[in-house]
């Protein structure tokens, strides 16, 4: 196409499959056609680096403590995931349109213009501007390989689960959860674990490895529910070990969770089946002779869209415009420009073109992006703060000693250092690394807008190299579908970016945790003879009121 102004080049845009043989061929045969001055790639500097063979950028361990740097890497991961298959069942490696555009223009000493947004800017603003719902979406694609309602109701079920764990715990007795049923419930849990192990390892003997699993797994519920909940068996011996405290705690945080998972789990089914809640079209449906016709490609971005309309504006209208801006200064200049893009971004990059008033501010479309509406999260994240500083002084202001203060944060301390620093060291984390995550638990459990994993990971980052060439190498291992679970888990842990993904998570996991057995188990029974929590919310009363008072006299 040319829209170009008397005195300006003109660009001609190529739409392509990223993993279209027949691109790759169209892509050639334009260039040599054309003869431009510029090929125009859909690429940044580091992926241009990487399709060349370069070196991948390593992750920076200042960036891990901005937040989400390991959010948008699983983002990154991902896509390029998709993409990946998507290569595979079609025999074509990604990016072989780019790479073919690239070195045609090199070739014929054409020079090339790298025109996309950077990848980390990009994800970024991805993962920023997907909804909650979204999110867990994905999560329950990775986690179940459901993307429906029914994905998105368990990752619900289970968060609600955890949060329901322990009002069953402190509240359960009153609709009739009693003692024996959180007990039973406890020996089920622990007893069905043990028996899966044991199943598991035996039937390694006898059968493949994911059969194995499914074996350990099946006979250790039937097992947990039959012998443990059912019979009781075990009840004696589970209940001496774990203790009161523990066996409560267990088994009200395995009825919790198991009830929101079933809950969530249902009610995804029903918005399943009357339409409210349809789940994506799989890509494989779609021939790859048609992919890169422009009304399956459109149906394809309007998927994505339905999927996620805030991703979808970060991943392809914001980049539609950065691409534009690129190819209408090119023009501009004087400059006869083939431009190489995505199919998904040909219609939009072209109406620019033809429209370049309409274009949105560059800075607009680089940089952090801000989620629109109230900034909810901050607000919670400050109240919590000031809720557990106002702990502290109330209690101290309604007459209650040092020393029982310091008892009550020296647990806090203590329970979260250790589920925090636990949990980072089960996920393969240094013992340097896992201890500063235990270290600053306390401090980041008070305030959402920090997290333990954080530390950790920045920790493990001074000593093992991250980079987005270990997306590649998770794909090379997702792909064989031949691999046992168990070794496929193993390998994974191999690759330094996995191991910082689950490092980083559950030291948060463990933090978190911590933070609601705390509330809802240790400190009752820490403030017992100040009797439990109603007892600690008269004191709080009590020290607000004089508090209120001090207040008074000193301004009158």
């Amino acid at each position: 196409m040319n829209d170009s102004s008397p005195g300006e080049g003109h660009v001609h845009v190529v739409g392509t499959a990223h993993v279209s043989a027949d691109s790759v061929r169209e892509v050639e045969e334009t260039i040599e056609a054309e003869a431009p001055d510029v090929v125009a790639v859909e690429l940044d500097e580091g992926r241009y680096r990487q399709l060349k063979g370069g070196t991948p950028d390593d992750i920076e361990a200042r960036d891990l403590l901005r937040g989400n740097t390991v959010f948008q890497f699983i983002a990154y991961w991902m896509l390029s995931y998709v993409q990946s298959r998507m290569g595979d069942k079609f025999d074509v490696k990604p990016g072989a349109d780019m790479l073919a555009a690239v070195e045609t223009a090199e070739d014929s000493g054409i020079d090339v213009a790298l025109v996309d947004r950077d990848i980390q800017t990009t994800i970024q603003r991805f993962w920023r501007r997907m909804g909650l719902v979204e999110k867990m979406r994905m999560a329950g694609d990775l986690a179940f390989g459901v993307a429906d309602a029914r994905g998105v109701g368990a990752i619900f079920g289970i968060a609600v689960g955890v949060l329901l764990g322990p009002l069953v715990g402190l509240y359960g007795g009153t609709v009739g959860i009693s003692e024996m049923i959180l007990t039973r419930t406890a020996t089920g849990a622990v007893v069905g674990a043990a028996a899966a192990y044991l199943l598991y390892t035996v039937a390694t003997f006898v059968l493949d490895g994911d059969d194995a699993l499914l074996a350990g797994l099946g006979g250790g519920a039937a097992v947990g529910l039959v012998g443990g909940v059912g019979l009781g068996l075990g009840t004696g011996v589970v209940a001496s070990v774990l203790g009161g405290l523990g066996t409560t705690i267990v088994g009200s945080l395995v009825l919790g969770i198991l009830t929101g998972i079933v809950v969530g789990v249902a009610a995804g089914s029903v918005l399943n089946a009357l339409g409210l809640f349809a789940p994506a079209e799989d890509v494989e449906e779609f021939d790859m002779s048609e992919l890169t016709d422009g009304d399956v490609v459109a149906a394809m971005m309007e998927e994505f869209r339905r999927f996620s309309p805030g991703g979808a504006e970060a991943l392809i209208d914001e980049r539609d415009a950065f691409i534009a801006h690129q190819l209408v200064a090119l023009r501009q200049s004087g400059h006869h420009v083939v431009a190489v893009v995505g199919a998904g971004h040909k219609a939009g990059i072209e109406g620019y073109l033809q429209n370049p008033s309409t274009l949105p501010p560059m800075e607009s479309l680089v940089g952090v992006a801000e989620k629109d509406g109230f900034p909810w999260g901050k607000l919670i994240g400050f109240g919590i703060t000031a809720v557990f500083v106002a702990f502290f002084v109330l209690l101290a202001m309604a007459g209650v000693g040092n020393e029982r203060l310091l008892t009550i944060f020296g647990a806090w301390f203590l329970i979260n250092g250790v589920f925090a620093a636990g949990l980072a060291k089960l996920a393969g984390a240094r013992w340097t690394s896992a201890l500063v995550g235990g270290l600053v638990a306390w401090m980041t459990s008070i305030n959402p807008l920090l997290a333990p994993g954080w530390f950790t990971g920045y920790v493990e980052l001074r000593h093992t190299p991250v980079n987005v060439g270990d997306i590649g190498t998770l794909n090379r291992i997702l792909s064989d579908e031949e691999t046992p679970l168990t070794e496929l888990v193993s390998q994974m842990f191999d690759v330094p970016l996995f191991k910082l993904i689950m490092v980083v998570a559950m030291t948060n996991i463990g933090s978190m945790i911590a933070s609601f057995l705390f509330v809802t188990y240790v400190l009752p029974v820490i403030a017992a003879d100040l009797g439990g929590i109603s007892g600690v919310t008269n004191l709080m009363f009590e020290g607000a009121r004089n508090s209120a008072e001090l207040l008074w006299r000193t301004l009158t």
